[in-house]
């Protein structure tokens, strides 16, 4: 997996998976347009990527269009092109259907399903040129059913479903779509979404009954799988929703 000469861009990267796969890519060679609303924290992870070239840095909401086309068309206008692009920002919220509420479903929908369906068309033209790819950032909430998160696990079955249609419409071009579906991952997603340090540590400690492995996954583990699936080691795989979850998609109560 090499990706010298190649561009890649990354939301979400200024932190837990989307900084994991920054430092993958940049240690495989890529060249790197990193998206993010924190510039202090995209600025730290810049810094810890061994790369020859210096990443463009790019803040921005992706809820917000003029800020997602300013992303891709800043990317464009330095590097001149776009090999690949990892949707990776996303946000979750707790929620079940008796205490969720339509701004929940918008909030989670318009971050995790709307920016990415708006960033792909934009970045479509481009990646056809160089041939190149996309990876999704999903979930195994969106291959399996879990209460309590609902706008999320509609949210990421969306995202599935983007990838296996958008992978079929663009498989003529020779541009590859694939997702990763991680299990619980140690990041800060769940603190934000309403955990506090006692609900999180609790969480960490039941994830090594509800993964088969044993234990919730690292960010760099789920980095790795993005990387093989963007590189030419992948060539032949599109519409694949990869489970990076620690077998917890194959789990059964018992």
């Amino acid at each position: 997996m090499q990706f010298t000469g190649k561009v890649v861009l990354i939301t979400g990267a200024s932190s837990g998976i989307g900084a994991a796969t920054a430092k993958q890519f940049a240690g495989l060679g890529a060249t790197l347009a990193l998206a993010g609303r924190n510039l202090e924290n995209l600025k730290q992870v810049a810094s810890d990527c061994s790369t020859k070239s210096i990443p463009l840095l790019l803040t921005g909401e992706l809820t917000n269009e003029k800020d997602t086309k300013a992303i891709l068309d800043k990317t464009i206008e330095h590097f001149g092109k776009l090999d690949v692009l990892v949707n990776n920002a996303g946000t979750l919220e707790t929620g079940s259907i008796e205490t969720t509420n339509l701004e929940q479903y918008d909030r989670v929908m318009n971050t995790n399903v709307r920016s990415i369906y708006h960033l792909t068309t934009l970045a479509v033209p481009h990646l056809i040129k160089t041939k190149g790819n996309i990876v999704n950032v999903s979930s195994v909430n969106g291959i399996r059913a879990f209460p309590g998160v609902l706008a999320y696990c509609v949210s990421k079955a969306a995202v599935d479903q983007f990838t296996r249609c958008t992978a079929l419409e663009l498989a003529s071009k020779q541009v590859r779509v694939n997702s990763v579906n991680p299990g619980v991952t140690i990041t800060n997603l769940h603190k934000r979404g309403g955990m506090n340090q006692e609900q999180y540590e609790l969480f960490l400690k039941k994830s090594q009954e509800t993964h088969a492995l044993g234990r919730p996954g690292k960010p760099e583990e789920v980095a790795r799988t993005i990387a093989f699936l963007a590189s030419d080691d992948a060539s032949f795989i599109t519409g694949a929703s990869v489970p990076v979850d620690g077998g917890r998609h194959a789990m059964c109560p018992r």
